[in-house]
């Protein structure tokens, strides 16, 4: 396919005819070849530019709930609800309740193209209510039931190849409740901080250029341009205010200054939107004639930022920019794409095919001259969620956060949301399951320029990392072979999917996929003393743990949150003759924990990296004998359940240890421990040895 292929002919083509012209692979066939010849030497250090395209708000489920070997809608470690529903039951009105859906199958039904969906309620306000404390039970009364729409392979054929042929991430959050701008003001500086008033930035209140004074705190462009280090954000004319450089204080009085002679402009959307909306030719190139005469005022160092963070592009022609500035050799180290609403991805403005266009073109640049391909790392984010609905609950600080908190909420982390990391150093069709925000993006880049961001707070870095164990740095891996997507129906107009009447859970793609080495190795162990449940908490791993607890016996009124390096305790206290609550953490991580206020049952575990073995001790401390239940409840072969299964006997006050070996399912486990009277614990996650794996 040629390279020039416009996007108008692109989108005519459609999946299926895409696919059949580049012989079963949406991927442009330049980057095929450029793929051939593996990453360079050097590891990390060969990687000379990152491309980060953040597009505009889906949710991971939305998009990937039905993607093989990911945590989407076959998650075994999906949480209850207080309802004692799954979370992917959310409830409705009048008692109802609405499960994931197809849009496909809503389009058929609604007479509508699939394509096309409308957005939802994004706002802080309305992401609180979703997330309703961490029981994550009000998507529906706070979105509508189109939340629970979702997205599959048929749909998404270039998305899913990518998932094939790089590496997914499926625990990459957006980085607060809330809408466009506060997440970007993460990507570009680490943290949302506060207006003017002292109200925290968590709405598009910079939208309002004409009146907003701009974010006094510096970005990571600025501290690269600091350092000397080369960047470039690439846009067009209309860029949806995404570009989200352009509402701090720092570019906001270089717009001002560049734009005063330009006949009363004062910022930049205010002008481009003259430039763009004008008829008259003459009149458009007196303003942008005028805009240079401005430029030409600058300082030296007012126009390199001006150049790198303001100047856009004729609409269109950003994918155009991006491709001569690699066959220029000019691509700088750090790049941002920020396209136009058609292609932002947004759901009411835009499609996921006409974002594929963008993605195909902007590979096809680098694909097309390999020895900048070889060396480049590109980034596809998603903003925030929009109104979609996801079942992973984020982690959240601890209440005594300020830093990470306002008006009583968490100001993050957000919703999951799509990553994708397409290099050579990614290829292999992985899963990372590490837990990621927008500011992951940054200290990615800390990793490779050695700059830091001082504005990304402890927490944050604490339960997020940076990206790097999304890559092998170390070998290459062969691409995996692909399938034929799907053809993509043509628009037939905007709308909001409906759930069918007889609803079904959605089927996740069958199979695994290999899987990056984390760096958690969770455990914990509970005991029952006099009014409360201590539970120990450990993690043996190089990176934090992050803890969720979900009271369901009434311990407590809302979920509570924990992060752990090295141990920690719980002291969950005791609200009746009964206890019940479930403990979360990464990458599948679950322990439950249930039975009676008083008993002499006690189960504690130890994990062996080196084997993938699982020890489960189960004591007695009362006067009579106990007999215990240990028995797989998965990842063993479902033929074989009695052969795992054991009974043990323990005498009063003795223990007795049981070792279930995990090494064949990859190291996953998924074991339940009872006794009379109902004692209950049940071990899940998987055991890190260091080593690349196989999703669960």
């Amino acid at each position: 396919m040629s390279p020039e292929m416009s996007r108008r002919r692109l989108l005519a083509l459609g999946g299926g005819a895409l696919g059949a012209a580049a012989a079963g692979s949406l991927l442009p066939p330049s980057l095929q070849a450029a793929m051939a010849a593996g990453p360079p030497p050097g590891g990390m250090s060969a990687v000379k530019h990152v491309v980060i395209l953040m597009q505009e708000n889906r949710s991971f489920d939305h998009y990937f709930g039905t993607l093989r070997g990911v945590r989407g809608f076959g998650d075994r470690n999906a949480i209850e609800l207080p309802s004692g529903k799954l979370v992917f039951e959310q409830p409705a009105a009048l008692g109802r309740t609405v499960l994931p859906f197809p849009i496909r199958g809503a389009a058929e039904t609604q007479k509508k193209d699939l394509q096309y969906i409308g957005d939802l309620d994004h706002s802080w306000s309305g992401g609180g209510k979703a997330w309703r404390g961490g029981w994550m039970d009000g998507w529906v009364s706070a979105k509508t039931a189109a939340t629970m729409a979702y997205y599959d392979r048929q749909d998404l054929p270039l998305h899913y190849e990518l998932a094939d042929t790089f590496t997914v991430c499926d625990a990459y959050h957006s980085s607060i409740h809330t809408s466009t701008s506060p997440n970007r003001n993460h990507l570009w500086s680490g943290w949302t901080g506060y207006e003017a008033d002292g109200s925290r930035a968590v709405s598009n209140a910079a939208y309002a250029e004409g009146t907003h004074p701009g974010y006094p705190w510096p970005t990571y462009a600025e501290r690269l341009e600091a350092a000397g280090r080369s960047w470039k954000t690439y846009t067009e004319w209309e860029n949806f205010t995404d570009n989200n450089i352009e509402f701090f204080t720092t570019f906001k009085k270089i717009a001002r200054k560049a734009l005063a002679p330009t006949g009363g402009h004062t910022f930049m959307e205010s002008f481009y939107a003259a430039v763009r909306d004008t008829d008259d030719t003459a009149e458009r190139a007196r303003l942008l004639a005028a805009l240079e005469d401005g430029v030409a005022g600058l300082s030296d160092a007012e126009r390199s930022l001006f150049e790198r963070g303001l100047r856009r592009v004729e609409t269109g022609k950003l994918a155009d920019a991006f491709r001569a500035d690699v066959a220029a050799g000019s691509l700088p180290e750090v790049s941002y794409l920020v396209p136009s609403a058609i292609d932002s991805e947004h759901p009411g403005s835009s499609s996921p095919i006409a974002s594929a266009t963008l993605v195909y073109k902007v590979l096809d640049a680098l694909g097309s001259h390999p020895d900048v391909w070889r060396h480049t790392v590109v980034l596809i984010n998603y903003d925030e969620n929009d109104g979609f609905f996801d079942h992973v609950p984020p982690p959240v600080p601890p209440a005594d956060n300020t830093d990470e908190r306002w008006k009583g909420q968490p100001t993050g982390l957000g919703i999951r949301v799509p990553l994708l990391v397409v290099s050579p150093w990614s290829v292999g069709g992985y899963v990372c399951s590490e837990t990621f925000d927008h500011t992951s993006v940054i200290r990615f880049l800390e990793r490779l320029t050695g700059i830091q961001e001082p504005n990304i707070t402890p927490w944050r870095r604490a339960v997020t990392g940076d990206l790097t164990s999304a890559f092998d740095f170390r070998r290459a891996h062969r691409q995996p072979g692909v399938e034929q997507p799907g053809p993509i129906p043509p628009f037939s107009g905007r709308w909001r999917p409906q759930p069918p009447l007889v609803q079904r859970m959605p089927l996740q793609e069958p199979g695994s996929r290999p899987a990056r080495p984390l760096p958690y190795q969770p455990d914990a162990s509970a005991k029952v003393g006099s009014g409360t449940v201590t539970v120990a908490l450990s993690n043996v791993g190089r990176a934090s743990a992050h803890f969720a607890l979900y009271p369901y016996a009434g311990e407590y009124a809302v979920p509570q949150h924990r992060d752990v390096k090295g141990t920690d305790e719980w002291a969950v206290p005791l609200t009746g003759d009964h206890y019940r609550f479930t403990i979360t953490g990464p990458n599948g991580f679950r322990r439950e924990f249930e039975g009676p206020a008083t008993g002499g049952a006690d189960v504690t575990s130890h994990i062996d990296h080196h084997d993938r073995d699982l020890h489960i001790t189960v004591g007695n401390t009362s006067t009579a004998p106990l007999t215990f239940t240990v028995r797989p409840l998965g990842y063993v072969d479902e033929d074989d359940l009695d052969g795992w299964t054991r009974t043990v006997t323990v005498k009063p006050g003795r223990s007795r240890t049981v070792v279930h070996s995990a090494s064949d399912a990859h190291g996953w486990y998924d074991i339940e421990v009872t006794a009379p009277g109902g004692f209950r614990r049940r071990l899940m996650g998987h055991i890190e040895n260091g080593r690349a794996s196989v999703s669960g």
